[in-house]
Formats: C-alpha cells, structure tokens, sequence
C-alpha cells in the first residue's frame, strides 16, 4: 500500500478564497421589487385628491347650429338643398344666410365621380360667401373593404 503525500484537508488549506467583488444581484432584484411597486402605486396617488365640485342648476340644451347642405352630382350640377343653383347664385344666396345667422355650417356631398376641380369651384364659392365651416358628407366603407384609393 502506498501512501500519498499530505492532503489539503487534513492540513488545513481550503480551495475557498476570499472574494473582494460585491454581489449587486440581490441589489439589483430589490430595486426591480420597488420599481414595481412604486410603478403600481403612482397612478392611484396622482387620483386621490379629494375635491368637492359646485353644484348648478340643469342648463337648457345646446341648439343645434344651422347646417346647408350643398351637394355636387356627377355631372358637376351643384344643389342647395334640394334645389340646383349656379355658383355665383350660390354665394349669393349663402351671404344672405350668413347674416342672418353667423353660425352658419355648409355640409358639402360631392358624388365620388365628381371631378376635384369642380369641388375646389364649389368649396371656392362657400370660402367668397364668408362661410369659416365647411364639412364633408361621406359614406361608411363596408367592413372589409376599404375605399379607392
């Protein structure tokens, strides 16, 4: 039988040193614990201030505001209403409602073949009336099928 030298174990030596470097895992997990939590927590802080409102009597409703509607077919004939009207008469004919009420909004429906120039003409003419609100009339797109582009 053969004897070995002396162990390390029974002399006392370790393979265990000693580390100078800090462990920032645990550092690290306790920071992402408080982000969360702080995270989680701010939305409700901002929400709870307690203020008690006025209270009114109940308004009368809004009336709603005069709208014309001018509405340009494929062929370029341009209608107020349902009545067909030359631009000029047109301008005419919204100054004159302009006065009598300043709200005044104009629906524009232009047929989807009308040219762009005579929608500029007709928009145009609703500008020189002294009209400052102009809506477009357009129609919902069935589910799945876009418009043309």
């Amino acid at each position: 039988m053969a004897l070995r030298g002396p162990s390390p174990l029974a002399s006392g030596d370790s393979d265990f040193q000693t580390m100078s470097e800090i462990n920032v895992t645990p550092l690290v997990d306790v920071m992402l614990v408080l982000l969360t939590i702080f995270m989680i927590t701010a939305p409700f802080l901002l929400q709870s201030v307690k203020v008690k409102l006025p209270e009114t009597s109940p308004v009368a409703a809004l009336k709603p505001a005069q709208a014309m509607v001018v509405s340009v077919q494929p062929d370029g004939r341009a209608f107020l209403g349902k009545e067909a009207i030359e631009l000029p008469a047109l301008e005419a004919r919204l100054k004159a409602e302009l006065e009598k009420s300043p709200e005044l909004t104009v629906q524009l429906r232009a047929d989807a073949g009308v040219p762009y120039g005579r929608v500029t003409q007709v928009m145009a003419s609703v500008s020189r009336a002294g009209v400052a609100k102009l809506t477009f009339i357009t129609a919902h797109a069935p589910a799945g099928k876009p418009g043309k582009q």
